[in-house]
């Protein structure tokens, strides 16, 4: 029937991308392509700022004075207190790019007649990224992680006194008024760790790229040469109930990234907040299994523990004669679960989604019975 007819076209496809051209037909929906110069000047992770709170507003100095009561006393009220500048978690914010490299509280007001006591100063909120680390003169003094989670960066100062609070009986007309104290100052560093739920880990040319903007609508840049991404990109791959894993890009590790070798701990730092890892492996190099082992023994000299956590193995170009014969031997050497896939076919994408969702659903029931909210995109 005609309205049979409209329905199958009003319901969503099926989600699969097992053959090519289900994978090339996502990429009709993605948006438009950022090389990796544009994306410098939108992805920004570090970011040095100078925070100083508002000044507090000085005391009042008057007399109240009226007819027929001439000598009413001292009536000058206290300033305001100069508001502090506040960092503030939000999960909206995924760079810092938007951060400015000076934030001044606002001043509080002066002390008025009548005792009326000035104004405080409105506080100053910066947003910045969940995940942002927080840190003066090298140490670590606040961890973002949450979202709406707040770290007061600068402190007002505190408002001056009148010349009412200095009334006594040995001083009955006190001409003696403060200033506002300044705000504090400080420079701090704040850094940006990607929270994404995955992160593809694998040495350049691997095909890290190419995959996510196989499985999600990135669009990171690809090309036949090594260090291609320069920056770390995060995909979102959507599934049929609405929930979204975050996948992060991190670019290409080489032999010695734990000794900062090739930009190696700005890569090494986005993978300390990811809850499970992709090992993205290129099956078409002779013994595809060194590159996994090297893998893990740079994450783990970066920081203990970290290659062990939740992963699975990728061995990508599937698509060519030399990674289908070093597929069995690669399965031989490694422990974890191999996926064979070709990012640029879109050969077997769907195995890749569905154990994707498996390690993300494990996550979430694993944060949900210790009692915390696991991390939503």
């Amino acid at each position: 029937s005609p309205w049979k007819s409209v329905l199958l076209l009003l319901s969503p496809p099926a989600f699969s991308t097992t053959c090519a051209r289900c994978a090339k037909d996502r990429r009709l929906r993605q948006k438009r392509a950022i090389s990796e110069r544009q994306l410098t000047r939108y992805f920004v992770d570090q970011r040095k700022v100078r925070v100083v709170g508002g000044q507090g507003g000085g005391g009042g100095h008057s007399f109240y004075s009226e007819p027929r009561k001439v000598f009413g006393g001292p009536d000058g009220g206290n300033g305001g207190d100069g508001g502090h500048v506040i960092l503030k978690a939000d999960q909206q914010m995924k760079s810092l790019a938007s951060v400015f490299p000076f934030y001044q509280g606002f001043h509080g007001e002066r002390g008025g007649s009548k005792n009326c006591y000035g104004a405080n100063g409105a506080h100053m909120y910066v947003k910045v990224p969940v995940g942002t680390l927080v840190k003066e003169d090298g140490r670590v003094v606040a961890d973002l992680t949450q979202h709406g989670e707040e770290y007061i960066a600068a402190y007002g100062g505190a408002g001056g006194k009148g010349n009412r609070f200095f009334l006594s009986n040995e001083n009955r007309a006190p001409t003696l008024f403060t200033p506002g104290e300044p705000g504090q100052e400080r420079v701090l560093h704040l850094e940006l760790k990607t929270t994404a739920h995955a992160g593809l880990v694998g040495f350049p040319n691997a095909g890290k790229s190419s995959l996510l903007r196989a499985i999600s609508r990135a669009k990171p840049a690809v090309a036949a040469y090594p260090f291609t991404t320069l920056n770390p990109h995060v995909g979102i791959v959507h599934y049929q109930d609405y929930e979204q894993v975050a996948v992060a890009d991190i670019p290409g590790l080489i032999k010695g990234a734990h000794q900062n070798r090739g930009l190696g701990m700005a890569f090494l730092k986005h993978i300390e907040r990811c809850r499970f890892l992709l090992y993205v492996v290129d099956l078409s190099v002779p013994q595809p299994w060194i590159q996994l082992q090297d893998l893990k023994y740079e994450l783990e000299e970066y920081e203990k523990g970290l290659s062990e956590k939740p992963c699975v193995v990728i061995g990508n170009k599937i698509d060519l004669a030399q990674s289908r014969i070093n597929l069995p031997l690669l399965r031989e050497q490694v422990a974890e679960r191999v996926i064979a896939l070709s990012a640029l076919t879109g050969d077997n994408l769907e195995e890749l989604l569905l154990h994707l969702r498996e390690l993300y659903d494990t996550y979430v029931k694993r944060e949900q019975s210790r009692g915390q909210s696991p991390v939503k995109w």
